[in-house]
């Protein structure tokens, strides 16, 4: 084999050795929308506005689609515990993508193996943030009661449009 005929086989080689991880590498990933900062400050606002609006001193936890605290707000006079409950349901709803009611009804319905989920905080209060059916955060609530954290976290995840 000549030193041209060779030197342009690696060349092809090289080439095709480069070429093959670029579109595998875009196979390998994908684009995931995550509540920015414009919609958690929305968030906390509509959320905050809510709990003034009924009297009810509470904490307010918004997190990414990973769970991951990004933006938090504990109202004077709120419970100090509030703090990581509120964080911890907003966790679960992100992480299991669903409202912490749906996890509450179903302890209460006697399935207490969910009890045993790591990091799973079955209590009322935390919800999902969707964008045209897609989970891209949630937002938890604590400091009230269950019901009346979901409806405060209902108006903050509401709050943020497409």
């Amino acid at each position: 084999m000549t030193n041209a005929r060779l030197t342009r086989r690696l060349l092809a080689g090289a080439a095709l050795a480069i070429a093959v991880p670029v579109s595998t590498a875009a196979a390998q990933t994908r684009t995931a929308r995550i509540v920015a900062a414009d919609g958690v400050q929305r968030a906390i606002t509509a959320a905050l506005a809510e709990a003034k609006r009924q009297g009810w001193n509470v904490s307010i936890a918004v997190v990414d689609n990973s769970g991951d605290l990004v933006g938090f707000l504990r109202m004077d006079n709120a419970s100090p515990g509030s703090a990581d409950i509120s964080q911890a349901k907003a966790r679960t709803a992100a992480r299991m993508k669903r409202p912490t009611r749906a996890l509450d009804s179903t302890l209460t319905a006697g399935r207490v193996a969910i009890l045993g989920l790591p990091g799973v905080t079955p209590v009322e209060g935390g919800v999902p943030i969707s964008i045209n059916g897609e989970i891209i955060g949630a937002i938890g609530v604590s400091g009230a009661t269950s019901a009346q954290d979901a409806q405060v976290a209902q108006a903050g995840a509401a709050a943020i449009q497409p």
